[in-house]
């Protein structure tokens, strides 16, 4: 049996997923990354290797492939592919029928749009401002003293909705802190935290020519708040993907390298 492997480098988490040699995914990591690139991805690939008893080491792929933020820092890669093209890939192997995508990624939004056969058809990227991508989310729990998965669930209790008017991440904390500090309910406050960023995505969900639904990969797909926020201002059904929407790039990847490798 032959293994192929992707590995995506990513500013706030490495993500490593091997499949065999019929798409099957077999084993997946996903770990916070550290400073330094080259060993979040070696430390993703080792520990994605030992749960494949024939595999002792990267070195024993077939093909692997690296993307992300920091793909060109991939050891042992045989070549490295951008993450929009491996985001496209890795929804369509999940989920075929799927043609738009919002990648919330740690640093950067992406609106991309996939063709029938995985290849993109055309995207769009906002990556001048930290707003809305997991790193603004990271803020804004830490402003609520929550961790990512209360937060994310926080503002569906919400009846109504204090709307955040700053843009910038930095003003943003600024007036949550303010508003939970004098007392303000902290779902409503939440609500209109997730209601600012699904108004950012709007821009890219029409820029990946979504019409009906469209689904959401990167850490903040997880983020139930989001996700019907998304709903409520796009009037878009988000799609769940059968296999964790954080590991789209690399599985992406790894179908890539799967083809190449055959």
């Amino acid at each position: 049996m032959k293994y192929f492997a992707g590995c995506d480098s990513g500013s706030t988490y490495t993500k490593a997923v091997v499949i065999d040699e019929n798409g099957k995914l077999v084993s997946d990591v996903t770990l916070r990354s550290r400073i330094n690139a080259v060993l979040s991805c070696e430390d993703a690939l080792n520990k994605v290797i030992e749960k494949v008893p024939e595999l002792s080491s990267p070195k024993d792929l077939s093909y692997l492939v690296g993307t992300g933020y920091g793909r060109n820092k991939v050891p042992f890669a045989d070549e490295n592919i951008s993450e929009i093209s491996c985001h496209a890939m890795g929804v369509h192997v999940a989920d075929p029928s799927v043609k738009a995508i919002i990648d919330i990624g740690g640093q950067d939004v992406k609106g991309i749009a996939v063709d029938k056969d995985g290849t993109v058809l055309s995207f769009a990227m906002n990556d001048k401002c930290a707003a809305g991508t997991g790193r603004f989310f990271e803020a804004m729990a830490k402003a609520f003293e929550l961790d990512l998965t209360e937060f994310s669930n926080l503002s569906l209790s919400a009846k109504n909705v204090i709307p955040i008017t700053s843009q910038c991440t930095v003003f943003a904390e600024s007036e949550v802190i303010s508003l939970v500090g004098e007392g303000k309910p902290m779902d409503e406050i939440a609500a209109g935290i997730e209601l600012s960023v699904a108004k950012r995505c709007f821009v890219m969900a029409k820029k990946a020519g979504a019409t009906d639904s469209i689904t959401l990969t990167g850490g903040c797909a997880k983020n139930a708040g989001l996700k019907a926020a998304i709903e409520k201002v796009l009037n878009l059904k988000v799609i769940e993907l059968p296999v964790d929407p954080q590991l789209m790039g690399a599985l992406g990847a790894a179908e890539f390298a799967r083809k190449k490798g055959m």
